[in-house]
């Protein structure tokens, strides 16, 4: 019986920091910037990317998520609102938010560019050349720190030098 009692305790207690920590990452998700548009034909707007990076000259960074995923909106928080980590973004590359999400699984886009977020997790990265060719895959784990992402090395990922 004292074992029963143990492990209803165990079990309540677990659930319950459960759904507090689901809450906690409710009020985070909902304070920042939802940037992923799962209404949006992902392979086609990387096409029209594409054709913006050549004249730009820039690269294109595909990162791989949705709005579900808070790795994914901690990452796009820290690039765009960090001024070092904006300037290198907006200098080198074509940022987008390729969605994946049960309403929008981007198959087309996933079956040229492939999904490294079904091997890795999300977010994942791609980045692309001018002319749709995989250069670099960049899993999300290696990038951060604690309950968020080290700038130095986000940094060095996004010039080229990880």
């Amino acid at each position: 019986m004292k074992n029963l009692i143990f492990i209803a305790l165990l079990c309540w207690g677990g659930m319950t920091a459960w759904a507090q920590s689901s809450e906690e990452t409710n009020k985070e998700r909902a304070g920042y910037e939802q940037p992923y548009h799962p209404e949006e034909d992902g392979d086609k707007r990387i096409s029209e990317l594409l054709k913006q990076a050549k004249k730009e000259r820039k690269k294109v960074l595909v990162q791989i998520g949705g709005n579900w995923c808070i790795w994914c909106l901690r990452f796009n928080h820290l690039v765009t609102t960090t001024p070092e980590l904006k300037t290198i973004l907006d200098k080198k590359y074509v940022f987008y938010h390729l969605n994946f999400s049960p309403e929008n699984k981007n198959e087309k886009a996933f079956a040229k560019y492939g999904n490294p977020g079904a091997q890795y997790g999300y977010p994942a990265f791609l980045i692309l050349n001018a002319k749709g060719e995989v250069l670099f895959t960049q899993k999300s784990e290696d990038l951060e720190s604690g309950k968020g992402y080290d700038t130095k090395k986000v940094k060095k990922f996004l010039q080229g030098r990880l």
